[in-house]
């Protein structure tokens, strides 16, 4: 999909998508998931395999056992996870390597995983929650890319991503979550998922899902997933203000967020 053309006008370079991820994702769009091909595909790239494999043997999954192959990840943790793990050092790759971002990634992982799997119990597109967990945050890639020297700054200066985002269009005239969802066009993901990078800042900040956005039910669980890692304290709060604005039961919204924060804990915990 093509990038907004004001985004062009700001001479900000959005990165094209990875082969590798192009044929990804058309194996994902599939009616039939082919996983022997899914594996044969990650697996014909050694760098990206390798990346993989260390992401799966991670603490943040916790399996007993070391993994060696990518079918082996795929029986495992199976296909919706390992393809998402996969998209993540994707999109990694795309990038400079930064001691900056390091931050933003490790959150990309487990905000992914939390949205993933609390989709899946909600009944919402695990897919398109996975990745919108995943990419929520890529923007801020994008911005240090393109101003190495002076966006560091910025993301020590700012308390809050509410704060980020006007120091960046004071700075750049456009904010990391309107790139993050500039990204996610261009790499052809869902419309759930980009709605949901789009407007997170704007949720998180005021729990408020704006009336344009469509398929809400993402945003909602990416607001859930926010507030789990940063504030679980007020998990109930959160939960009653925006479960109803998606149509969600607030009773399995809280079940579900409880349930995978509790894997995620304790496959932690196993990992160590």
């Amino acid at each position: 999909m093509p990038v907004d053309p004001q985004l062009r006008t700001l001479d900000i370079e959005i990165p094209t998508q990875p082969e590798v991820l192009v044929k990804l994702s058309l194996l994902m769009a599939a009616e039939d998931v082919d996983l022997p091909a899914i594996s044969g595909l990650v697996e014909t790239d050694m760098a990206l395999a390798a990346a993989v494999l260390k992401a799966v043997n991670s603490s943040l999954y916790g399996l007993q056992g070391r993994v060696q192959t990518v079918h082996q990840a795929l029986t495992y943790l199976g296909m919706r996870e390992v393809a998402a793990i996969t998209f993540e050092m994707g999109l990694r790759a795309a990038f400079p390597p930064a001691a900056e971002l390091e931050p933003v990634w490790t959150r990309a992982s487990q905000r992914g995983l939390l949205m993933g799997r609390m989709g899946q119990m909600l009944g919402v597109d695990p897919w398109a929650s996975h990745s919108a967990g995943l990419f929520e945050e890529c923007g801020k890639a994008v911005l240090y890319r393109h101003a190495s020297a002076h966006y560091p700054a910025m993301l020590r200066a700012a308390q809050t991503d509410a704060e980020l985002v006007q120091l960046e269009h004071t700075a750049f005239g456009v904010s990391h979550d309107a790139l993050g969802a500039a990204l996610c066009e261009s790499w052809g993901l869902a419309p759930a998922a980009v709605t949901s990078v789009r407007h997170h800042v704007q949720i998180q900040d005021g729990l408020l899902i704006p009336e344009a956005a469509q398929r809400r039910s993402i945003c909602a669980i990416s607001a859930i997933a926010w507030v789990l890692m940063n504030k679980p304290a007020d998990l109930e709060e959160v939960a009653h203000a925006i479960a109803p604005q998606a149509q969600l039961d607030e009773t399995l919204v809280l079940r579900a967020a409880r349930r995978v924060s509790e894997q995620l804990n304790e496959a932690q915990s196993r990992g160590r």
